[in-house]
């Protein structure tokens, strides 16, 4: 799948200090890339009423994905007591 970075997951990722957290980013994003569907990805659930945003588990930390298609765009990367604020 085609993947797309907003400026607001970027400026969430600088933020983060846990490198294992980071680590396990790195791989949610390589296993997007490399899928060719979300059923392909592993921790994805889809938000209820949401649309075509999902999240997908990381530790303490969400990854909050929005998808088009064959295009997942990563939206936020926040801990868990702050995505659901933020996102969608």
């Amino acid at each position: 799948m085609k993947t797309v970075f907003r400026k607001s997951f970027e400026r969430d990722l600088k933020k983060i200090k846990d490198r294992w957290v980071l680590e396990q980013v790195k791989r949610a994003i390589e296993e997007a890339e490399g899928a060719t569907s979300l059923k392909g990805v592993s921790g994805v659930k889809r938000l209820s009423d949401a649309g075509s945003f999902y999240r997908i588990r990381i530790g303490e930390y969400r990854i909050g994905i929005a998808v088009e298609r064959s295009e997942v765009e990563f939206v936020r990367c926040l801990h868990r007591r702050e995505i659901y604020r933020y996102f969608p």
